[in-house]
């Protein structure tokens, strides 16, 4: 097959949850657990990171592999789900699988594929795994897909385990309540295991605490350990944003400068820091100069894209994937401190997020431009304009992303504002995105 055929064989054999949803979604570890017994087990062949959370799990991951690169490593990074290309999946030091080889590997499994049937995810892991172990990283930072305790990385058993953050989302897979959703991200914990928590939430400190004592893993609050406060507003010109970090109050990182500018990366980077310090426990030679270089060149070095990007000047416009109420209310609070005459915002979202919770977010002095993806869950555009018109949402429906980016970028003066969010996939079909760095 060629790379296209792969994909379409990919789409359509195995259950996609990026596109569909929970039918996508299958739990438990068993198809994952077969296809990693028919191919040798890879999972057991590299040293691992392992990365869970509600939000800035995917910022995260792609800190700590920058970091890794800049110490000298060769760092394998699994992320989901992409957003352009297929193979933003996987890479090794910043580079993604090439298309040649994920032709060849299905074609090798695919008669295991059809024996196992496994998911969509399912068969990503089993790939990830199968590269990692066949370029020899010396480490590889795995990203959780969905929950933690029944998600298909929970195979692997990592140096360190990270957790970012619990807040509300996919409920009707991890549970209706913060501690019933905390427990499934628990389920990474493994025994003697180190376990970084990022932010001390008290509403589910102790689900941790509980779940790191029955395993006898050591486990560290790492905004116990570390503080991060940026020090000014991005620039509009670089995207670099100056910021401080103390260590159990005293100076660490001072004039440090992070290549992933929104207001929220102020609550991951102390996990990130605290993960890389049960790392150097560990026998890692990771210098200051390392961590500088990775936080300052993350983009450049691992190619996270969509994280408050700046993709445009005059207006000035800016795209983000956050996509639930507590990572929503961050970036929109960023938003509007940004000088604007006025704001205009491109929105979508997908049909099984709380969209009411979303709209009820959203500026009312603002004009929106309504739109849906190009995956079956998205919602439909007129859908979302009516339930945002009853909140007071004054806009429109557009008939597709890229439409609804020109009409705002068509409406707005030199001194406006333009946003695009609301959705992972609405912000993976805007081509600026993709503009050389």
């Amino acid at each position: 097959m060629t790379y296209s055929e792969t994909l379409a064989y990919l789409y359509d054999q195995l259950p996609m949850f990026q596109r569909v949803g929970a039918a996508g979604f299958k739990k438990g570890l068993g198809n994952t657990l077969k296809l990693a017994e028919a191919m040798g087990h890879p999972e057991q062949k590299f040293r691992s990171v392992h990365v869970a959370g509600t939000n800035g799990k995917g910022s995260s991951s792609h800190l700590l592999a920058a970091v890794l690169q800049a110490a000298g490593y060769n760092v394998g990074l699994y992320t989901s789900p992409h957003l352009r290309e297929f193979t933003e999946r996987v890479r090794v030091n910043g580079q993604e699988l090439s298309a040649d080889y994920l032709v060849e590997w299905v074609a090798r499994w695919r008669p295991l594929f059809e024996e196992v049937e496994p998911s969509f995810f399912e068969m990503c892991v089993a790939l990830a795994f199968s590269y990692f172990a066949e370029q020899r990283v010396d480490v590889a930072i795995v990203e959780v897909g969905l929950g933690g305790r029944l998600d298909s990385t929970n195979i692997i058993t990592p140096l360190v385990s990270l957790i970012t953050n619990i807040s509300y989302d996919h409920q009707a897979l991890l549970g209706n309540t913060l501690p019933e959703i905390a427990g499934e991200k628990a389920g990474i914990i493994k025994p003697s295991v180190p376990v970084v928590v990022s932010q001390s939430q008290p509403e589910v400190a102790d689900v941790f605490k509980r779940e790191a004592a029955a395993k006898l893993a050591h486990l560290v609050f790492a905004d116990q350990v570390y503080h991060a406060e940026f020090t000014d507003e991005p620039s509009l010109q670089t995207g670099l944003r100056p910021v401080a970090v103390t260590q159990q109050g005293r100076p660490y990182l001072l004039n440090a400068e992070l290549g992933l500018p929104g207001d929220y990366q102020q609550l991951n980077l102390p996990g990130v820091l605290a993960t890389l310090d049960e790392l150097r426990a560990q026998g890692f030679r990771i210098t200051e100069a390392a961590i500088r270089t990775g936080l300052r060149q993350v983009t450049h070095l691992t190619g996270l894209r969509g994280r408050w990007s700046i993709i445009g000047h005059h207006p000035l416009v800016v795209a983000d994937t956050g996509h639930n109420a507590a990572g929503l209310r961050l970036v929109l609070a960023q938003l509007l401190r940004l000088p604007h005459r006025h704001l205009h915002l491109v929105i979508g979202a997908v049909n099984d997020k709380d969209v009411a919770g979303m709209l009820a977010l959203l500026p009312k002095e603002a004009t929106y431009y309504f739109c849906a993806a190009n995956i079956p869950r998205a919602l439909p555009a007129d859908d979302l304009a009516r339930q945002a018109a009853a909140l007071g949402l004054q806009g429109r429906a557009c008939a597709s992303v890229a439409l609804a980016v020109a009409a705002a970028h068509q409406a707005a003066a030199p001194d406006d504002v333009v946003f695009i969010g609301g959705s992972t996939f609405v912000v993976a079909e805007v081509e600026d995105l993709y503009r050389p760095a």
